[in-house]
């Protein structure tokens, strides 16, 4: 089980960005894929999860991102994307995508964490 997340940078507040999260090892069909972040000084938190198409598919959002952030999958290329608008300074930290290869976000580890993580990418909203 495999997953890299990238597309960080440095943006403006205001500002958007796309994260990616590549998946292989497992069939990304089945499976909720959950975004974490972490800042320094500052306890990991869940930022959002999708459960698997072949469960209910539904999508969930901290309270932090909600109406600002967006999660979507695309099976076909083993993808799981993070759209990110209105972006604030708050919201620089390294982001992680992850799974514990359930098939529902509801049943997971999500929020608390997951089972199988990528390597980060860097989010830095300042201007």
């Amino acid at each position: 089980v495999q997953l890299q997340a990238s597309g960080g940078g440095l943006v403006q507040p205001g500002g958007s960005l796309t994260l990616s999260c590549a998946t292989s090892g497992f069939t990304l069909d089945y499976y909720a894929i959950g975004w974490f972040r972490q800042a320094p000084g500052k306890e990991r938190e869940g930022v959002s999860c999708i459960s698997s198409s072949e469960g209910d598919g539904r999508r969930y959002y901290a309270d932090s991102v909600k109406g600002r952030f967006t999660i979507s999958r695309d099976n076909g290329k083993k993808m799981v994307y993070l759209q990110m608008y209105s972006l604030k300074p708050e919201d620089t930290a390294v982001y992680y995508c992850a799974t514990d290869l359930t098939l529902e976000c509801v049943g997971s580890k999500w929020p608390q964490g997951l089972d199988y993580w990528g390597q980060g990418t860097q989010v830095t909203v300042s201007s």
